[in-house]
């Protein structure tokens, strides 16, 4: 009880941002600060992608991932992620005559904030980002079709430019997040080990890469290493399933997954983990059938209740804020914990954002 009671600063946080956010002097220094923020963030994420240590000298603890300012946390890729588009919109709304210039310059800060989420390594963020990148543009009326597709084309080409430049980012999105996919539908990993030539020879070019830099071990430690997040977080997702049928209708409470999943011999089918990596599995396991049914409920309510007005009132904040909380609910993708600290506050910033700056959602001053 006293846990879920600290929520209660969300709501205080949400009636602050309507308060203070429509008035536009406020509202400029906190965007110009923000905005500030990220553009150090994400030079310092080239500068660690080219060093292998940002600014600070932080970066050895998770080898090639990207940690940025935040040491011992591989986030950095969600924290631009759940701001980047925020940024964008505000830049769109500072120019009320688009300019073929500004828009286009506004498009290449978009796409630089895009390779930085990729260079991170996050996959889960690398691909909610790209959807949100290309929602943002095809809602967007100041670009024309054709624009817009060559834009797309452009994307496509500099991130698998990227991804093929360097073979840890080939083994974290090629090796280690799509290849699993599409092998689990026809064997399992262990019979690929064992009978698949095919599909050894093939992976083997990438391990003579991937060895000389970073990975020491044998070719069948490599093909597990290859394997272990899909399985890691299809194992996460069976374990949620288990304690959903073990909790059915009310869970078992909010942020008890690590309790009930890490008792000694609770259930051979639990994952003793501190969440599930999940959000729908997550509410299921924590709040039950009835729990996850009152929550979507509410949190779809909040956050697409107001979406005719978003959509007519062009304002590019609003639909940068509500493309990043829609991303946050497309299905069986791995996100952190929901109710954490770090992944609560971030949603309630782009909800109270999202409300706060159109005078036709803002609660103090809507009609």
């Amino acid at each position: 009880m006293l846990r879920n009671f600290g929520f209660i600063r969300f709501i205080i946080l949400f009636f602050a941002f309507n308060y203070f956010f429509y008035h536009k002097s406020f509202f400029n220094k906190i965007l110009i600060i923000w905005a500030i923020t990220l553009f150090i963030i994400m030079i310092d994420v080239y500068i660690e992608s080219f060093t292998g240590k940002n600014i600070f000298g932080y970066g050895e603890l998770y080898g090639e991932r990207i940690v940025s300012f935040f040491k011992d946390e591989p986030i950095v890729g969600g924290y631009i992620n759940a701001l980047y588009l925020i940024i964008v919109g505000y830049f769109l709304s500072l120019n009320h005559k688009f300019s073929e210039n500004y828009k286009y310059f506004v498009f290449a800060i978009s796409l630089l904030f895009l390779y930085a989420i990729f260079l991170t390594g996050e996959r889960s963020n690398a691909i909610k980002a790209i959807f949100g990148f290309m929602i943002f543009y095809f809602t967007n009326h100041h670009f024309k079709i054709k624009e817009k597709l060559i834009g797309v084309l452009l994307i496509l080409i500099a991130i698998s430019s990227l991804i093929n430049s360097s073979s840890f980012l080939k083994f974290r999105y090629n090796e280690s997040l799509l290849d699993p996919i599409v092998t689990f539908y026809y064997t399992e990993v262990k019979k690929i080990k064992e009978t698949d030539s095919d599909f050894k020879l093939k992976l083997g070019t990438v391990y003579k890469e991937y060895k000389t830099s970073l990975f020491e071990g044998s070719f069948n430690d490599f093909l597990d290493a290859k394997n272990s997040s899909f399985v890691t977080y299809t194992s996460l997702y069976k374990s949620a399933y288990s304690v959903f049928k073990d909790y059915p209708f009310f869970g078992a409470g909010n942020k008890n997954y690590r309790y009930v999943t890490c008792r000694k011999n609770e259930n051979p089918n639990y994952n003793c983990a501190t969440h599930p990596h999940q959000t729908y599995f997550e509410f299921l396991a924590e709040h039950g059938l009835i729990g996850t049914i009152i929550l979507l409920f509410i949190i779809f309510n909040l956050v697409f209740g107001k979406l005719k007005t978003i959509v007519y009132s062009k304002n590019f904040i609003q639909i940068g804020c509500l493309i990043f909380l829609s991303n946050i609910f497309i299905p069986f993708l791995p996100s952190g914990a929901f109710f954490s600290d770090y992944n609560f506050t971030i949603f309630w910033l782009n909800l109270s954002l999202m409300y706060s700056v159109n005078k036709e959602t803002n609660i103090f001053l809507k009609k």
